[in-house]
C-alpha cells in the first residue's frame, strides 16, 4: 500500500510540474464526462455533438500524455461524427423549412436518397408488394395504374403504404416515360424517423396530404360518373 501511495504521489508531482500534462489530464477529465453525459441522451443530434466533444478532448489527451491508440482511434472518429451531426442539423432545418411552408415535394430527403434511371413501362411497385422505399420523381412522369392518375416530377409518393396495417402498396406504379428517381430504403427511413422527431411529423404531413389527394379524387368521380354505356339494341321479333 505505501508503495502504491508513494507511486500515486510520484506521478501527480510529474503530472503538476508540466503544464502540457496538466492540460492533457483536463482534456480527458471533460471528454470523460462528455461521454457518461451522452449515455444519458435519446435525440442523435445531442448525442452526436457530445460524441465529437469527447473525441477532442482524447485526441488531445492522447497528443500530450501521450497514447498514440487513443489519438488514432478519436482522430479517426472526429471526422465521422461532425458529418453526421452536420447532416442531422440540415436535415431538421429543412424539415422546420419544409414545415413552414408546407413544402410537400420531400426535397429535403434528397441528400439520404440514390439517384437511379427508369425505363418508360418499368413498374417501379405493384399493388399489393410490400412496401420496402419511399420515392422522389425528379423528371419523367410515373401513372398510378388503378386510377389512371399521373404523378409529376417534384413529387415524393410510396409512403402511405409504410404506415398500413398489412405494410403492402394500395396501387401500382409504372414509368409512362423515362424517369429519373430518387429513392431511400426503409432502414434509412426508419433510422431518420426516430433520430428526428421533427422529421416524423413531416412524414405523417406527406402520408396525410396523399390520403387527402386521394379522397379528393374519390368525390370528383363520384359526383361526375362516367357515362353509361348504351344499352344493346332489342332484337327484332
Amino acid at each position: 500500500m505505501s508503495d502504491l501511495v508513494a507511486s500515486t504521489q510520484a506521478w501527480i508531482a510529474e503530472t503538476l510540474a508540466s503544464p502540457w500534462q496538466i492540460v492533457a489530464i483536463i482534456a480527458s477529465a471533460i471528454a470523460i464526462a462528455l461521454v457518461v453525459i451522452g449515455s444519458f441522451v435519446k435525440t442523435m443530434i445531442p448525442l452526436r455533438w457530445l460524441a465529437v466533444g469527447g473525441n477532442v478532448g482524447f485526441v488531445i489527451y492522447g497528443a500530450l500524455h501521450p497514447s498514440i491508440v487513443m489519438l488514432i482511434l478519436n482522430a479517426a472518429l472526429l471526422p465521422i461524427n461532425i458529418v453526421r451531426a452536420v447532416q442531422m442539423v440540415r436535415l431538421t432545418r429543412r424539415v422546420r423549412a419544409a414545415t413552414r411552408h408546407r413544402d410537400g415535394s420531400g426535397i429535403w430527403l434528397k441528400p439520404y436518397m440514390v439517384r437511379t434511371k427508369r425505363k418508360a413501362g418499368e413498374i417501379l411497385f405493384h399493388k399489393g408488394d410490400q412496401a420496402d422505399h419511399l420515392y422522389f420523381l425528379v423528371d419523367g412522369r410515373i401513372e398510378l395504374v388503378e386510377i389512371g392518375a399521373f404523378i409529376e416530377p417534384g413529387t415524393m409518393f410510396g409512403a402511405i403504404a409504410f404506415f398500413a396495417p398489412d405494410h403492402s402498396r394500395t396501387l401500382t406504379a409504372r414509368c409512362a416515360t423515362k424517369c429519373t428517381v430518387l429513392t431511400i430504403d426503409e432502414s434509412t427511413l426508419k433510422q431518420l424517423y426516430y433520430q428526428n422527431p421533427e422529421f416524423g411529423f413531416e412524414l405523417m404531413a406527406q402520408v396525410a396530404g396523399g390520403l387527402t389527394a386521394d379522397k379528393q379524387r374519390l368525390e370528383e368521380r363520384l359526383a361526375h360518373p362516367p357515362p353509361a354505356a348504351p344499352a344493346p339494341a332489342a332484337a327484332d321479333r
